[in-house]
């Protein structure tokens, strides 16, 4: 998610004239005509971003919609030393396992009055480690979807925000939609060829044609 306060360079509490001097400020060092010709693409790309910063950020109604899905977007600093804490706790419980369990397989070979009583240990041991290692992946699994989450809540907010103020919103359509559409419309067109080819329908659709000046119109402008 982009921060547009990063973007202009500016503090979050930053006042409206402070936002604009930075914008103004960045507008003209970004400018593409201002730019080597190899690093045009990339200053374009820049002033789209300063741009779309402040157009949200000089706002004072869409700036509040934004500082709120900001705000529910970050964790805050409590629950991220949380987390950090527990990750490091499983992640040293799992070395920790996996040292002992080095080392009970060592004394395993060297002590043969205890064989079977190692044996259960470690395998104790072993599920032990699974289990820690089954719950740090639950556990940053849980981060991913949590933070995924807030993404697509701060998107739907601006695209929602954008459409009320009366922009037109427009995706662009990757080569993968563009092959299933083609695709969608060869597979039309086979099945109505064959549809065409079977006696009853033919005639139903040359009756119909037959019937129909409107229809005739039409297909005689296409033909």
């Amino acid at each position: 998610m982009n921060n547009y306060y990063k973007i202009l360079e500016v503090d979050r509490d930053a006042s409206s004239e402070v936002i604009e001097k930075a914008y103004k400020a960045l507008a003209k060092k970004y400018h593409p005509d201002l730019q080597e010709s190899n690093m045009k693409q990339e200053a374009e790309e820049k002033l789209k971003l300063i741009n779309e910063a402040y157009e949200i950020l000089s706002n004072p109604n869409s700036r509040a919609k934004y500082d709120a899905t900001l705000k529910q977007s970050e964790v805050s600093e409590e629950d991220f030393n949380r987390l950090s804490e527990e990750n490091r706790n499983l992640y040293n419980e799992i070395n920790k396992l996996k040292n002992y369990n080095s080392r009970s397989t060592y004394n395993t070979t060297n002590t043969d009055n205890n064989t079977q009583d190692n044996y259960y240990e470690e395998d104790a041991l072993r599920r032990q480690q699974e289990e820690y290692q089954k719950q740090y992946e639950e556990q940053l699994e849980y981060q991913n979807q949590i933070q995924q989450a807030r993404e697509k809540a701060y998107h739907d907010a601006y695209i929602q925000d954008l459409k009320n103020r009366g922009y037109k919103i427009k995706y662009k359509k990757t080569p993968k939609e563009y092959f299933k559409n083609f695709l969608a419309l060869i597979i039309t067109i086979v099945i109505l060829i064959a549809l065409w080819h079977i006696p009853f329908i033919h005639n139903f659709f040359i009756k119909l044609y037959e019937e129909n000046g409107i229809l005739q119109y039409i297909v005689n402008l296409f033909t």
